[in-house]
């Protein structure tokens, strides 16, 4: 039997070739407003617009910024589209600033659904982008991550939910803008309904994929999806870790083209998993890239470095 889910998806993928179809083609709006721009066009927040631009760090594909917490810092914290919430605090930070646990909370990771604490911060700033009252989920993150990539803390996606972001990975810079937008009639835009499943084509198929900057990995398929697009063959690659579990995981050569957005690639190193629900592309592939998400419209856009 067919799930809610499952026919919502159905439905959505459905639809997908034209959405992609408009979204490549030049758009007709009437004589008077002019054309829309391109969403990449859109993704260049000009100096005057920006709310905040920070340079940051790429670590295993993942954006690192210098952020104050309750007036302190600098404190090292990841932008990570995957993470829901305002953001994340380290049991290293939890423990340097002497935060009490106010709370607890449930998170999932795509596999798993766990409870942990929470703490309560006064204020967060990246960059002179502030918020403020924040209760945030506490747990041990950097002591299982590669020497060199610690962190005191996350940035969800919540805590850019007013206006565009705009990671630019290769200029290392992240803005945010309320004023600038990418309207669902942009040329390019990429529409979703849960954060960030969009549209991705590989080869002639149409799949929806989560675009996530926190991962690092390249793309996860689970086992099905990789045999219907790819069908090459697999070697075992271990473990993988999630925050609330770990799953094991086979790796193949995926050729594509993979088209996401504006941008193509090809001959990707993959990992697949039968425990795994969904595909995901991960900061390893996304780090080549221009990514803008504005949650106002709920649109994506995905550029080539310079567009």
């Amino acid at each position: 039997m067919t799930s809610p889910y499952h026919a919502r998806r159905h439905a959505l993928l459905a639809a997908v070739p034209a959405l992609l179809l408009a979204a490549g083609c030049a758009h007709a709006p009437d004589a008077a407003a002019g054309p829309v721009p391109g969403a990449c066009t859109l993704s260049r927040i000009p100096e005057a617009e920006a709310d905040m631009r920070l340079p940051f760090e790429i670590v295993h594909g993942r954006v690192y910024v210098q952020a104050r917490v309750n007036g302190t810092g600098p404190h090292t914290f990841a932008i990570d589209t995957g993470a829901s919430g305002l953001g994340r605090a380290d049991a290293s930070l939890t423990a340097a600033l002497g935060l009490e646990v106010t709370g607890a909370a449930t998170n999932s990771d795509g596999v798993a659904v766990a409870s942990a604490d929470t703490v309560h911060l006064d204020s967060l700033d990246l960059g002179g982008l502030v918020r403020t009252n924040l209760d945030v989920i506490t747990r041990d993150y950097s002591s299982k991550a590669p020497a060199g990539a610690e962190i005191a803390g996350i940035a969800g996606r919540d805590f850019f939910a007013d206006g565009l972001l705009v990671i630019d990975f290769p200029a290392r810079t992240v803005s945010f803008s309320r004023s600038r937008t990418i309207p669902p009639d942009a040329p390019g835009a990429l529409a979703y309904e849960r954060p960030f499943r969009v549209p991705v084509v590989i080869g002639e198929r149409v799949v929806e994929a989560n675009l996530d900057t926190g991962a690092g990995a390249t793309m996860v398929f689970p086992r099905a999806l990789y045999d219907s697009v790819a069908g090459g063959p697999l070697a075992a690659a271990g473990q993988g870790s999630l925050s609330n579990t770990t799953i094991s995981l086979e790796r193949g050569l995926l050729h594509g083209p993979v088209r996401i957005g504006d941008v193509t690639v090809s001959d990707i190193e993959v990992r697949v998993s039968d425990e795994f629900p969904e595909i995901f592309v991960g900061a390893e592939v996304l780090q080549h890239h221009v990514l803008a998400f504005d949650q106002r419209t709920r649109q994506v856009a995905v550029c080539p470095a310079g567009s």
